[in-house]
């Protein structure tokens, strides 16, 4: 069997992949471009996702298993792929712990004045008159109730808070006092003083907080995007803002990534911009790997209970 690598593996991941199954036989690439030469021979492909296209699935002649080290699904080619009856898996839920991590220090930095306190601590300013708030006890309203969402959630918990989640279906997950499905959910806006948006892209969420939304929004909420960024319109958001209708945005995820320099984001004091880091940790790739190994035994043995199988017809 061949297996080929289109992103660059950790040099401890790759000699733990080639000694645990000798009889595999792998070609570690470090991108895509490397990769194409390679195609036609894999039976497996390892890759984030983001450097696959209709050409080079069909390249790839032999390709029965693509195991995505990410979870975003939006830039996959799903139409050839279910054609060619690909096996697609990803990696959705190792982001939970580094990403459930920022957004609970980001609604800290902003509740508790972080940037300015460090501005005043360069410019040698004691100044005690900053004006700080608590994020124990309030309520937050987390879109996307998955693994992230509920690691939000069960964080949120250390902080007394009453979890809203919302989601398609609504089904009761734990760590969330209340989950309703999208339409109902989104009226509760209102009663939230953080949301939190950890939605995937799909057809389905494009603009999913619309106008409306941040008109029921209280004035001193905060919204915090590190799902995908066209969950919102850049211009409803911005205006948003501009009009007070909440007090902060903080942004992980933009519709156009990187983030030109001259939007206007980056200059609003209303906004913290952060380059789509919410998910880097050291353990990204070890968790990858370690869902890739468990779904190599279930393929080797031709079984089909594998982790995080993905629908090709749902993108998900």
């Amino acid at each position: 069997m061949y297996v080929l690598t289109s992103c660059k593996i950790r040099r401890d991941l790759r000699e733990q992949l080639a000694s645990a199954n000798p009889s595999i036989t792998y070609q570690f690439c470090n991108s895509i471009e490397e990769a194409v030469e390679y195609l036609p021979k894999a039976d497996v492909l390892l890759t984030y996702g983001e450097d696959l296209d209709e050409e080079k699935i069909e390249r790839a002649e032999n390709l029965k298993w693509i195991m995505v080290l990410s979870a975003g699904m939006d830039r996959m080619p799903f139409n050839k792929i279910e054609e060619k009856g690909i096996i697609v898996t990803n990696s959705k839920g190792i982001h939970k712990t580094p990403m459930a991590e920022y957004a609970i220090s980001m609604l800290l930095q902003v509740c508790r004045q972080a940037k300015t306190i460090i501005d005043q601590e360069k410019s040698h300013d004691w100044d005690r008159s900053v004006k700080m708030t608590e994020i124990s006890g309030k309520t937050m309203l987390i879109a996307g109730t998955g693994a992230i969402g509920q690691e939000v959630a069960r964080l949120a918990k250390a902080f007394r808070m009453r979890t809203i989640g919302v989601s398609r279906s609504g089904k009761p997950k734990e760590f969330f006092d209340e989950v309703y499905e999208e339409d109902e959910g989104l009226d509760l806006v209102g009663d939230a003083d953080f949301i939190v948006a950890v939605l995937p892209s799909t057809p389905e969420t494009k603009d999913f907080f619309r106008k409306e939304h941040f008109e029921q929004m209280k004035s001193t909420s905060i919204f915090l995007n590190m799902g995908r960024g066209d969950v919102v319109n850049s211009t409803v958001l911005m205006e948003a803002l501009q009009d007070r209708e909440i007090e902060h945005a903080v942004l992980d995820v933009f519709d156009k990534e990187p983030l030109p320099a001259a939007h206007p984001f980056w200059e609003m004091p209303n906004v913290t911009v952060t380059p789509h880091i919410s998910g880097i940790s050291p353990e990204y790739q070890p968790r990858a790997i370690d869902i890739y190994e468990k779904n190599l035994e279930v393929f080797l043995q031709d079984k089909n209970d594998y982790i995080n199988l993905v629908d090709p017809r749902k993108g998900y």
